[in-house]
């Protein structure tokens, strides 16, 4: 069998743009759901996130 499939697979750009901010991914954990982050650095590497929300405004 070929390894073709294999060599050919790139991952996604999943890079955006918010508000003139620049981030590799998308990705942004809300907040009251996420602490600090620093909880969740033994399970996540938090440099892949996009970003952490640290406050939400509702109108």
């Amino acid at each position: 069998m070929s390894n073709s499939t294999e060599n050919s697979y790139k991952r996604p750009n999943l890079a955006v743009e918010v508000a003139g901010i620049k981030m590799r991914n998308p990705v942004m954990p809300a907040s009251g759901t996420f602490g600090y982050g620093e909880e969740y650095e033994p399970f996540l590497d938090l440099e892949r996130i996009g970003a952490i929300v640290t406050k939400g405004l509702s109108l």
